[in-house]
């Protein structure tokens, strides 16, 4: 379950790194509180996860879900730019998140 909740951690980066753009500076209500709410739901359920993984495994993944799936918003929902080796150190990334979850223990 704990793999679970880091996924779950994970999604709920995502959407509070992609949400802080759209705050405006924390000037627009709705999206702030939605962000607010994110940020809460992602660190708890970090937390629920650290309960039985490593914290270096969990800590390295969330950050990585997190780092990819925004990347991946960022060019989809921003028009961010899509060159191909920014696309394969994201790659690259990918790799280390499936690698740690590979070698660990739980």
């Amino acid at each position: 379950m704990a793999w679970v909740y880091l996924l779950l951690a994970g999604l709920f980066e995502i959407g509070w790194a992609i949400g802080l753009k759209y705050t405006d500076g924390f000037s627009r209500l709705g999206p702030t509180v939605l962000t607010i709410v994110s940020m809460i739901i992602s660190l708890g359920l970090l937390g629920l996860a650290l309960k039985t993984l490593p914290l270096g495994t969990a800590y390295a993944i969330w950050t990585g879900v997190g780092t990819v799936g925004t990347v991946v918003l960022g060019i989809a929902l921003l028009g961010e730019s899509a060159q191909l080796l920014r696309l394969a150190c994201i790659g690259l990334i990918v790799v280390g998140i499936a690698g740690l979850k590979l070698v660990s223990p739980e």
